[in-house]
């Protein structure tokens, strides 16, 4: 009971006073000297003492360490601001340090902190997913994919920086579109050549890179500079043996339309190699079809070859004969003489004696043949101007058969247009000699450059062409000897007609009449080389082949000296331009 009721006071305030108090009451029941009092005290003050001590002791540790806090709170502001590069936000948001108390300054920094720390992070953030980006297309240029988590460098996380690999980013990103586009054309390309080629694109592709083939997506496709260049490489590699392929095929085509011509093969059996021979003159860009060259293809047109190649050696004969036809056409539009029967008993004979290969029989023709086109070239100038002069001539011998036909001013049918072809006649035989002359210096240069004699169907063409000026010039003799004979025997008549004041017409023999347009078959020269009318002209020896052939000729018909006056006159301009031919020698 005694306790209690000292312990009662606790109860209610408790002070120092208090305690004290009740100690001194304690002390006073107990009865304690003073100097134990003094000596508790005093230890008693000690402790309060070592209490306050304390305290003030860890006051002052709790002060240092918000000192502390609100130094290292202040310099990550700093840091945080200088690494954001936010300067608008240290003017703004931060509080003024000197003011109120530590408590207060945390209190006031802790929000810009707390900001701040948010915006670091979302910063980051950005710094990390940009820089991943970067590192991973550069992983991809490089041709490998990089699974580390790019390091980001959190002093310096300002604005510019992030623009910068903002830009990066886009330029890596334009690339690798770039690089993509160029993949893309690339396996577009080997897919083409490939179908043309016969290939199969997946394994050529998958051999380059595995995400090329058309299963993938155009994003997962591979984009580094191995495949690149790996593409490119496939690429000129397929477009050499396209090229080359092509080539051997064109080669192969050329043999068949050779050997179909050659053996003239029907035109069932040529449409079976129709996709052979029309890449024949295609270049390689124009050949897309898909299988164009496909190996099984060109396998096939060389096993027909072979196969042409021996069914024309069984056929050598034929073919070499065939041949020999050919050139002795070229020869006989060239107007040269050829001795064929002698062509074909050699041929006979080296087919028959095997010391020849067919192929090499075969190639001396074509030589033969090829010579042959270009000699009949070479002649084509003259050959067409002796087509034009022997065609002057056939004019001429019409001519002069209807200035002899008495009837050709008579109001018959057609008779209109036997004057029309006359009058141009006229005109084209007027201009004879002109082709004569041009005829001589041509052949002249011609033999000059080949150094050999120009032969029109084995007959020296300046021989007939002196023949022919010797003949016009014997003609216009006989004429002119005609012409006077008719004045002698017209003056007894001119006599009797003064005698008698008459003018009876002249005796004209009967002869038989020639039909106007008829073209005479006796002209004195085979195969339209000379065409002057026979009758008009005597005897004369044509070198041909080194001989003297002698060409008889009829003489002039009783009824060419009973021409009349008017007939005469008609036919003056053909003897004019005659007489130019006959006064150059």
């Amino acid at each position: 009971m005694v306790v209690t009721d000292a312990e009662s006071p606790l109860l209610g305030e408790i002070t120092c006073g208090t305690l004290l108090q009740k100690l001194q009451e304690i002390w006073d029941e107990v009865g304690e000297s003073d100097e134990e009092r003094d000596k508790l005290l005093l230890q008693i003050e000690q402790e309060c003492l070592g209490v306050y001590k304390k305290k003030v002791e860890q006051a002052a540790k709790s002060r240092a360490e918000l000192l502390q806090t609100l130094s290292d709170a202040n310099a990550e502001l700093s840091s945080l601001t200088t690494s954001l590069g936010d300067k608008t936000f240290v003017n703004n948001g931060i509080p003024d340090k000197s003011s109120g108390t530590i408590k207060e300054q945390l209190a006031a920094i802790a929000p810009a902190l707390e900001q701040l720390w948010q915006q670091k992070e979302e910063r980051v953030r950005e710094f990390s997913d940009v820089q991943s980006q970067i590192q991973k297309i550069c992983g991809e240029i490089a041709g490998g994919l990089s699974s580390e988590v790019p390091i980001v460098d959190e002093s310096d996380l300002s604005l510019k920086k992030l623009d910068d690999f903002h830009s990066q980013l886009q330029e890596l990103q334009k690339e690798k579109s770039d690089r993509l586009q160029k993949v893309l054309e690339f396996v577009s390309t080997v897919h083409d050549l490939c179908a043309v080629l016969g290939l199969d694109f997946l394994t050529t592709v998958r051999e380059v890179h595995p995400s090329l083939d058309e299963e993938t997506g155009a994003q997962s496709k591979s984009i580094s500079n191995e495949t690149l260049s790996t593409l490119a490489k496939t690429v000129l590699t397929l477009k050499d043996d396209k090229k080359q392929r092509l080539q051997m095929l064109q080669e192969l085509a050329t043999q068949l339309i050779d050997l179909w011509n050659l053996m003239d093969t029907p035109d069932e059996e040529r449409d079976l190699f129709n996709h052979v021979t029309c890449n024949i003159s295609a270049s390689v860009d124009e050949v897309t079809t898909p299988g164009a060259l496909a190996r099984d293809l060109i396998k096939q047109a060389e096993v027909e070859v072979d196969r042409l190649d021996q069914l024309k050696a069984s056929r050598m004969k034929e073919i070499a004969f065939k041949k020999q036809s050919e050139l002795e056409e070229i020869y006989a539009r060239a107007h040269v003489e050829t001795n064929p029967e002698s062509a074909r008993e050699r041929i006979m004979s080296l087919i028959d004696s095997g010391n020849v290969e067919p192929t090499e029989l075969l190639a001396d023709m074509d030589s033969q043949i090829a010579k042959a086109k270009e000699e009949a070239f070479s002649r084509k100038d003259i050959l067409d101007r002796v087509e034009k002069w022997m065609s002057a001539c056939e004019e001429e011998s019409w001519l002069e058969d209807y200035n002899r036909d008495q009837n050709r001013y008579s109001a018959s049918r057609g008779a209109h247009l036997n004057l029309k072809r006359a009058e141009k006649a006229r005109i084209l035989v007027s201009k004879i000699p002109a082709m004569v002359d041009t005829l001589v210096a041509k052949t002249r240069a011609w033999e000059e450059e080949h150094s050999m004699s120009f032969a029109y169907d084995g007959v020296p063409l300046l021989a007939m062409l002196d023949e022919y000026g010797m003949l016009r010039q014997e003609r216009e003799d006989e004429k002119r000897r005609l012409r006077e004979q008719k004045k002698v025997q017209e003056q007894p008549h001119v006599e009797q007609d003064t005698a008698f004041s008459t003018r009876p017409s002249p005796a004209r023999p009967v002869s038989a009449k020639k039909p106007v347009g008829a073209r005479a078959n006796n002209n004195g020269a085979p195969n339209r080389r000379l065409s002057l009318n026979a009758s008009q002209i005597g005897s004369r020896s044509i070198a041909k082949g080194g001989r003297r052939e002698t060409i008889d000729r009829p003489a002039a018909p009783t009824n060419y000296v009973a021409i009349s006056k008017e007939e005469a006159a008609a036919s003056s301009p053909v003897s004019g331009a005659a007489g130019h031919v006959s006064a150059s020698p």
